[in-house]
């Protein structure tokens, strides 16, 4: 039998991949089984385990998968906007990217209780987390200030972006969500 290239290995990562997200997403990771994403993804165990070692690990790579493309819909928001309109443009941005496709349960539920908070929070942290800190040094916030408001800010979205999943077609809920999302960051900015 032929070796596998590089590009169908790769290939193959990537399915499994986006096999294992949706899984995830519809199972959590607790219940998500290898051996089921294994079947749909049309490969072995084995081949999942090569590629991500262990459930953990695809778990892991799933999330970093998820908060990547979180932080790149942040960044295009902000693109080209004035400090404060890119502060406002990524948070919303992030509310939106992060309650799109199940990626609340997976990256704000399920995350920190399989990977650990500390390990979560540092991953939240690389990922849209170093965006909002170069936003509010966009606008001001003063260094003594600015790691506080950065946490205050991430976890009002996320318990929005939380509150929003349990309401997933409730169009009233998301206008008040970035309503109020608009006033906390007007105060932010007026206070500085």
């Amino acid at each position: 039998m032929p070796r596998a290239t590089a590009a169908d290995a790769a290939e193959t990562a990537r399915r499994i991949l986006e096999v294992a997200g949706e899984h995830f997403v519809a199972y959590g990771y607790t219940a998500a089984s290898v051996d089921e994403i294994a079947r749909a993804a049309d490969v072995t165990r084995g081949a999942v385990y090569h590629h991500y070692a262990s459930k953990l690990g695809l778990f892991t790579s799933v999330v970093t998968q998820m908060q990547q493309e979180v932080a790149q819909a942040v960044v295009d928001a902000a693109t080209d906007a004035g400090p404060l309109d890119a502060l406002k443009r990524g948070s919303h941005a992030f509310v939106e990217a992060i309650t799109t496709g199940g990626r609340a349960r997976v990256v704000l539920v399920d995350a920190p209780a399989a990977l650990g908070w500390e390990a979560w929070r540092r991953m939240d942290a690389e990922a849209s987390g170093v965006h909002l800190q170069d936003a509010l040094v966009g606008i001001g916030v003063p260094d003594a200030a600015r790691a506080a408001t950065a946490a205050l800010l991430n976890g009002a979205m996320n318990e929005a972006a939380l509150w929003l999943a349990e309401r997933p077609d409730d169009h009233d809920a998301r206008d008040a969500v970035h309503a109020a999302l608009d006033r906390m960051l007007d105060a932010v900015a007026s206070d500085i």
